[in-house]
């Protein structure tokens, strides 16, 4: 009884026109029917009620848009019909564990046209002579009985198609990050750049202490310049001094004359 309210006060306390999966397994239904569970759910496309005492589907709402249909583990036996009339765009449908005992309970599926997987497993049906042949014979429409095709081929999981999906995609994000080989390239061409850059700033350091010698050693020439310059000056203050002295005697001599 806890189990049953606690479904119905989940189902009254969600927005039943933006639902799109509901599972509802373990529930305990009452009459055929769980509580809240009606024609509102418009937009419902997987809808799963296992192991919920169902006895037949007479009570089973309009679900123009459901798909998928998870029904193991209950006691129908009949009256499939229903779910052509209310289900009719179901593509898979499970009633393994269920009472279905003869062909004549499954001919009723036979309207549901876009049926592509049916499950029976473990239903009293399975133990008929020649079992999957008359029931691919009969319902022509599907792919694979129990999941597998008549060539008994598995049928492909949905949750490792997803995983799959999910695999490439991560494969794609990673070659996104790592990004095409012309950006690594590129990188190294940048690097050796910036190689280049460090060798040329050896360089100017180089340069400029060159230069800086070069100054050092002009200026050194430049002292000596003005050493030699003096010493010209001094030469020349010494000829005159010895003209001023010698210029006297000259004009003496002149006037002894």
């Amino acid at each position: 009884m806890e189990m049953k309210k606690r479904i119905t006060l989940e189902l009254r306390n969600r927005a039943p026109e933006k639902v799109t999966e509901l599972v509802l397994d373990n529930c305990r239904s009452s009459n055929g029917e769980i509580e809240g569970l009606n024609d509102s759910f418009k937009e419902l496309e997987f809808l799963s009620m296992a192991n919920v005492e169902l006895t037949s589907l007479a009570k089973l709402p309009t679900l123009s848009k459901l798909r998928k249909l998870e029904l193991s583990d209950n006691i129908i036996s009949g009256g499939l019909e229903v779910l052509a009339e209310r289900c009719p765009n179901l593509t898979y449908l499970n009633l393994s564990g269920n009472k279905i005992k003869d062909l004549g309970t499954v001919e009723a599926l036979q309207n549901l046209k876009n049926l592509k997987s049916l499950d029976l497993f473990n239903c009293e049906i399975t133990n008929l002579e020649d079992y999957r042949d008359s029931i691919f014979e009969l319902l022509q429409q599907i792919t694979y009985l129990d999941g597998f095709d008549q060539e008994d081929n598995e049928a492909p999981d949905s949750e490792d198609d997803d995983d799959e999906e999910g695999d490439e995609d991560d494969d794609d994000e990673d070659e996104d990050e790592a990004g095409p080989p012309g950006e690594y390239e590129e990188e190294d061409d940048e690097d050796d750049g910036g190689s280049d850059l460090g060798e040329g700033e050896e360089e100017e350091e180089v340069g400029l202490s060159y230069l800086m010698k070069e100054e050092i050693q002009d200026e050194d020439d430049d002292d000596d310049y003005v050493e030699e310059g003096g010493d010209e000056e001094e030469e020349a203050e010494g000829i005159r001094g010895e003209k001023r002295k010698r210029d006297p005697e000259d004009e003496g001599e002149e006037e002894d004359d």
